[in-house]
């Protein structure tokens, strides 16, 4: 019989947290505890900080993204074991419609993730379906394992947008998954790989990690620079990672004819004026991108490639959740990835 206390972190009004206390309970068959060691910050947990997530109004509990040490499972539970270092895929899907019977859940007709169903990971513990948890291997710490997560995020983008060898790409927005987009599509083989942000900082990680560009949009037109490298002929590949009409049109019209756009960012603003004559004239595609499906085995072989700990900056304790979150948002800060440890 396991006896735990649980402090959830949730997101109550716009710019304020509090704790929920809960007891965790006994893992049923197929289920699992998680001891929470490491849980990053994601831009969908500041969108709903800030009180203008589309999909999640508050109050809601926060956190998705994490790493930690399984402490109790259910009677069939068979792949695991207590003290396993694990990662956790954060879906819910319902099993039983079309999308899920033919292995495609991201597609799931009634979808959600683990944190809108008041299980957040901003918290001492979470229990799981034994489906969506992976083992650790031996390279990733806690913290990194935490990022296997948006690398997932960044893995399903590419693979949507079927990157190939020798093509051109433009990345928008050096957050972490921008970043990651960028590392995975030079390692699919793009000759080219262009990213665009404010922060020098990020760019130069992004440039360590495997871009090939780096395009500050305040010093250089990010037009002429696409230019340059594509001869003027435009990119093959664009992907959209901030979440603003600018950016979306952005993704549009640096697109060569028959290009594809692949849209990744959270729109606080869902309703913006785009060219719709380029998709007529430039015969270019857009399409989506959310979440992951059958990613995180890919992400995880990927991250003995790529170093997930050159993106975090900040780490806190549970309790500083606020702090953390405050940090974020603050354009002076210089963070990336933050951390919080329970």
């Amino acid at each position: 019989m396991i006896n735990l206390k649980n402090r959830v972190g949730r997101v109550v009004e716009p710019g304020k947290v509090d704790f929920l206390v809960r007891t965790v309970e006994e893992p049923k068959s197929n289920q699992v505890v998680v001891k929470i060691i490491s849980s990053a910050i994601c831009g969908s947990d500041l969108h709903i900080f800030k009180g203008k997530h589309p999909s999640a109004p508050l109050p809601v509990t926060i956190g998705h993204e994490f790493a930690g040490e399984v402490v109790a499972i259910g009677s069939e539970v068979s792949r695991l074991k207590i003290g396993d270092r694990v990662t956790v895929e954060p879906v819910i899907v319902c099993g039983k419609c079309i999308a899920c019977r033919t292995g495609n859940y991201a597609h799931c007709e009634n979808i959600s993730f683990t944190y809108r169903n008041g299980d957040g990971a901003m918290a001492d513990y979470i229990t799981v379906e034994e489906p969506y948890v992976y083992k650790l291997p031996e390279h990733l710490s806690y913290n990194a394992g935490a990022l296997i997560e948006p690398l997932s995020v960044a893995v399903h983008a590419v693979r949507r947008a079927d990157v190939k060898l020798g093509e051109k790409v433009l990345v928008i927005g050096a957050g972490a998954i921008g970043i990651l987009i960028a590392a995975l599509c030079k390692r699919s083989g793009a000759s080219e790989v262009a990213i665009v942000d404010f922060s020098q900082k990020r760019l130069d990680i992004a440039l360590d990690l495997g871009a090939t560009h780096a395009i500050n949009p305040s010093k250089q037109d990010v037009y002429d620079v696409v230019s340059q490298i594509t001869n003027g002929i435009g990119m093959d590949k664009t992907f959209e990672c901030v979440g603003f009409e600018e950016t979306f049109n952005q993704a549009m019209m640096t697109l060569r004819k028959n290009g594809l756009a692949t849209i990744v960012g959270i729109f606080e603003n869902p309703n913006i004026t785009i060219p719709a004559t380029r998709f007529i004239t430039h015969e270019i595609k857009v399409q989506g991108s959310q979440g992951y499906c059958w990613d995180f085995p890919i992400a995880l072989e990927m991250s003995k490639q790529i170093d997930l700990e050159k993106l975090i900056t900040h780490t806190f304790k549970l309790e500083h959740l606020q702090q953390a979150l405050e940090t974020c948002l603050d354009r002076h800060s210089g963070a990336l990835k933050v951390i919080i440890q329970p």
